[in-house]
């Protein structure tokens, strides 16, 4: 099932998607549904079904959730990992040992406050002039980690802070704008192989594209259910909440993010998720 949130009468509600079309969830948020469904032991997909109007209506998608916690893993594809060792230009390679050793790297990346969805506009911070895109594959949460779905995300990042020095993580990582989700969300049902994934990047500037790449979440030198294990160690996040997964597709330093770019991100399976970036 599709599932995220559209806006009706000035408000954001749950939705279920069918191409073009949607039927609201009234009095729903996908937050709400999510935890809704987990308190009464009811299927996701079942619960959206019964409180759904029977209508449809065209209508765009809005973000899909507005998540509790935002949290990400870092050096799941060794093109990332490579890099960010080479742009650091260390001989210990933390990275690397990241990418090679068990315990993989996960940061807070925030809540809701520094989430846009479609359409909307990624940030680029004032004092970076290395600002980059990371396209990933979102894992949405349930009770436990249970994994509900997929969405799209991109893991907005200042570089330059990071490469400076790797404890400016959080600056590089954290600011209005920084986290972009959507079109919506695909429940496990629907898409039960998430390591057979084609994930394209493209930035435009004007008329132009500036840059374009892909990957394979066959690359990910990680299985999810690893990454949500050591995310719930000590630390039980709450249902409603989202893990975005690594990116494998790296943007060089001379087509960094400029103010107007259009970033769009896609995956077949899940649709496409565009944004235009801004100062912030």
């Amino acid at each position: 099932m599709r599932l995220g949130q559209i806006r009706v009468n000035n408000q954001v509600v749950a939705a279920i998607f069918e191409g073009e079309w949607a039927q609201p969830i009234p009095n729903y948020t996908m937050v709400d549904l999510i935890r809704q469904s987990e308190a009464k032991s009811v299927p996701l997909t079942d619960l959206a079904i019964q409180l759904a109007k029977s209508s449809k209506e065209p209508a765009d998608p809005v973000i899909p959730l507005q998540p509790s916690e935002v949290w990400a893993c870092g050096c799941t594809y060794e093109k990332s990992a490579a890099f960010r060792d080479a742009d650091v230009g260390t001989r210990e390679s933390f990275y690397a040992y990241v990418y090679k050793e068990p315990r993989p790297e996960i940061f807070f990346k925030g809540t809701a406050r520094v989430c846009v969805g479609p359409g909307e506009v990624i940030g680029i911070r004032s004092d970076s002039h290395f600002t980059a895109p990371e396209p990933e594959l979102a894992v949405i949460l349930g009770n436990e980690g249970r994994i509900i779905g997929y969405t799209l995300a991109n893991d907005v990042s200042a570089w330059d802070i990071e490469r400076e020095n790797p404890l400016y993580l959080p600056q590089s990582k954290i600011y209005t704008g920084c986290c972009s989700l959507g079109p919506m969300i695909v429940t496990t049902d629907q898409l039960p192989d998430p390591y057979s994934l084609e994930i394209s990047c493209t930035v435009t500037r004007g008329d132009k594209t500036i840059f374009s790449g892909t990957t394979s979440t066959s690359r990910l030198a990680r299985r999810i259910d690893e990454m949500v294990n050591f995310l719930l160690r000590s630390n039980p996040v709450p249902a409603g909440s989202v893990l975005l997964t690594g990116t494998g597709i790296i943007i060089t330093e001379e087509t960094a993010l400029m103010p107007g770019d259009i970033v769009s991100i896609r995956i077949p399976e899940i649709g496409e998720l565009s944004n235009v970036t801004s100062l912030v």
